[in-house]
């Protein structure tokens, strides 16, 4: 009976908040005073034109008429619209480029700061391209690679070469614009490399060195293996990175010159919503896409698990 008595008394006592200690619910309080305005932000500016474009997609509607519901007509035109599937290609091109040449340029950048330099004045210069907007990113590259105005295609002039139409020659004009959104990306994803590889025991750099390793084996068996759960969780990120394709930098870049070799996704669904007024089209065009983003999001997601890594979700 008293040992029951005694281990009661120390259940009451380990159970006894302590004066000062605030309650959970306070806490929840809290954190949802501080996170108001960012769900009031998401519900305005997100939530509600989703669902309202939803909405929309299936109504045959403009400035001028009500909406009148039409089933999935919008849809249906947009599965048959040659020009849809156009820029969703180039768009997926947009995309591959962009990651491709992102991801194994920070990389490599990432391992160059881990070996040899951890100076923060680096770090924060390689942040800036991406702290710059769209908008003056393609102001400044529009200055360095214009056909006649441009510094790369004035040097060229100089050495006697020929100019090149960086954003006027319908072959390589993706490609370009692809690369100068490279430029603006891969300072930021570098540093998420970076400090992956700061968590990695340096004990295991130094048993591989005292092997005879070479430091590209090093780099092979030892800091891939260990930032493959960061290198996987950025991919997602920047595969979903289709539902905006850096709209604002190809809008400002492209030209009527290579318009049918340069539109993309997001400038079909301006053409057809806001210059022609279907805004019903345009807004069904505009879900279609995040429909196809969210199955290569989750297909990704999905064979991270596969390969034995945490998914997102």
């Amino acid at each position: 009976m008293s040992s029951t008595t005694v281990t009661g008394k120390h259940r009451s006592t380990a159970t006894a908040k302590k004066p000062g200690q605030p309650s959970h619910g306070h806490d929840g309080r809290v954190a949802l005073l501080f996170i108001t305005p960012t769900l009031i932000g998401f519900v305005v500016f997100y939530l509600y034109p989703t669902v309202r474009g939803f909405y929309w997609s299936f109504t045959d509607y403009s400035l001028l008429s009500q909406p009148v519901f039409n089933g999935g007509q919008n849809y249906v035109a947009v599965i048959h619209d040659k020009n849809f599937w156009s820029s969703m290609l180039r768009t997926l091109e947009y995309v591959v480029i962009n990651i491709g040449s992102e991801m194994v340029l920070a990389l490599v950048l990432a391992t160059l700061m881990h070996r040899l330099t951890r100076s923060v004045v680096l770090r924060t210069t390689m942040l800036l391209p991406w702290l710059v907007p769209n908008v003056t990113t393609g102001l400044i590259w529009l200055w360095l690679l214009d056909a006649n105005l441009g510094f790369f295609n004035h040097l060229l002039r100089g050495m006697g070469f020929n100019t090149i139409g960086f954003f006027s020659n319908p072959n390589i004009v993706i490609p370009t614009i692809s690369l100068i959104n490279t430029w603006a990306y891969t300072g930021y994803t570098a540093l998420l490399l970076y400090a992956g590889m700061l968590q990695i025991p340096q004990d295991l750099y130094e048993a591989a060195s005292i092997d005879g390793a070479s430091a590209l084996r090093r780099m092979w068996n030892i800091t891939l293996p260990s930032i493959k759960a960061t290198i996987i969780i950025l991919l997602i990120m920047n595969i979903g990175y289709i539902l905006e394709a850096g709209f604002e930098i190809q809008y400002f870049l492209g030209n009527g010159l290579v318009v049918e070799k340069s539109e993309i996704i997001d400038i079909f669904v301006l053409k057809y919503g806001i210059k022609m007024g279907n805004y019903s089209l345009g807004t069904a065009a505009g879900l279609f896409k995040t429909f196809v983003a969210i199955i290569l999001v989750s297909g990704t997601n999905f064979m991270a698990g596969k390969f034995g890594e945490e998914k997102l979700v």
